[in-house]
């Protein structure tokens, strides 16, 4: 089975899907036309790049092979954090102090972007404020609290410690030892967020279709996009497909892997309960290698998030996993029914970075002035950073590529084992990983 063909059955039991009433698909292409950007994908990336280029005045259409916010960006967790994935020390490493304090920079932008166009545009996604990261161990707790240290001194960003004594207030579970806070961050209805984007972008002029897979693409004094119906010729290209853009872009398809994730959602708790396991309402993650993250919703239910599958294959009996992981957390959950259980895959990078770039140009077009731009590699810390990267990749292809340049510096190796064996070698890594985990 292909790896659109899981991720569609994935989707079939998603929450955000149920709880959303979607517009009409936006037409697929039909014959052939010109534009100054083309956007491969209709996630938080490519539609934030879609309004971004819109207010540069250029002309875009935006090619989605399936639905708005059918992939990641539609089916995540809903946590908007600051940071990278990975630690900022790999960004030090390879960029120096200075430009990792650029790159945290724009992650705290990427939020208040966040939170401008939710206002701006009229996005009702159900924003809160807050998320919390707790410590499965005192271990783990003094190693959080560090970090958080390291944070306010090296980037100065303050977060609020929380010993374990103290975590009851804002966390009804005995799991844990230690948290920090931080109000910075927030969650959302990731799905009602990016069919917020589409509205936005399509409003500010852009062209969107949907059901309207690309199947080509060609580089010269211009790229030229193929899909079932059309052809799009444009001055530049923007890939931001996730995992799911094939063979479009070989050259960079090795850097990142899928890899699956899985939430569960709980009948409605009612306000008493809900409010009980989490007063403020902050969203949570821990810091395991293999986490698990949780929130309240709206209308009162937790949304929990606590498998991962690096093999591309459904963990078996997911519902029946993820309800005791639930009430590994929450004994008091343990008779509750989970009502929807899905997933679907994230691009991770080897170190976890992001990793955003231009395609080399092809062999005897030196001097053209078109290029392929990509957003990749978002490994699962993408819902404010990929609205970032779209404004990034934005001001580079308007003329200013000094912030975008800050990621494309990042050097990136692709997973090893190549086509066969990159997938077992990473099941076995991970493997360990979760071994380490289990004994603090």
């Amino acid at each position: 089975m292909s790896l659109a063909e899981i991720d569609r059955r994935l989707a079939r039991d998603c929450w955000y899907e149920h709880s959303v009433v979607r517009e009409p698909a936006r037409p697929p292409l039909k014959g052939r036309v010109d534009c100054d950007v083309a956007v491969v994908g209709g996630g938080i990336a490519g539609l934030s790049a879609a309004l971004e280029l819109r207010r540069h005045g250029l002309g875009v259409r935006l090619l989605e092979a399936g639905r708005f916010g059918g992939g990641a960006s539609g089916r995540n967790g809903g946590q908007a954090l600051h940071g990278l994935a990975c630690d900022l020390s790999v960004i030090e490493r390879q960029v120096g102090h200075e430009d990792a304090r650029r790159v945290f920079a724009m992650t705290l932008e990427a939020l208040d972007l966040m939170r401008t166009r939710i206002v701006r545009h009229r996005i009702d996604c159900d924003w809160r404020d807050g998320c919390l990261a707790v410590a499965t161990s005192a271990r783990k707790a003094q190693t959080l609290w560090r970090a958080a240290d390291d944070l306010a001194s090296r980037y100065g960003h303050a977060q609020q410690r929380i010993s374990r004594a103290d975590l009851s207030h804002w966390l009804d579970s005995p799991r844990y030892h230690g948290a920090v806070h931080d109000p910075v961050c927030g969650h959302l209805h990731p799905l009602k967020y990016t069919l917020g984007l589409a509205r936005a972008a399509e409003d500010a002029g852009a062209v969107l279709h949907e059901d309207c897979a690309v199947t080509r693409l060609q580089q010269g004094s211009a790229v030229t996009l193929q899909t079932a119906a059309g052809q799009v010729r444009a001055r530049h290209v923007l890939l931001a497909g996730n995992v799911h853009l094939g063979s479009l872009a070989p050259s960079i398809a090795s850097r990142v892997m899928p890899v699956g994730t899985y939430i569960a959602t709980t009948e409605r708790l009612g306000p008493v309960l809900a409010r009980s396991l989490i007063p403020n309402g902050t969203a949570v993650s821990d810091t395991d290698v293999v986490l698990d993250y949780f929130r309240l919703s709206a209308d009162d239910r937790l949304l929990f998030g606590g498998r991962v599958s690096y093999s591309t294959r459904t963990p078996a009996r997911l519902s029946q996993l993820m309800r005791r992981r639930i009430a590994q957390v929450f004994p008091q959950l343990a008779g509750v029914r989970v009502e929807h259980c899905w997933g679907g895959f994230v691009d991770i990078t080897m170190n976890r970075a992001p990793d955003f770039g231009r395609l080399p140009a092809p062999s005897g077009a030196l001097g053209t002035r078109s290029a392929v731009y990509y957003l990749q590699g978002f490994s699962g810390h993408g819902i404010a950073l990929a609205g970032m990267a779209g404004r990034l990749v934005a001001e580079a292809i308007s003329g200013d590529a000094g912030r975008f340049d800050v990621f494309s510096r990042l050097r990136h190796r692709p997973f090893p084992g190549g086509r066969w064996l990159r997938t077992p070698a990473l099941v076995l890594g991970m493997g360990w990983y979760r071994l380490k985990d289990l004994l603090g």
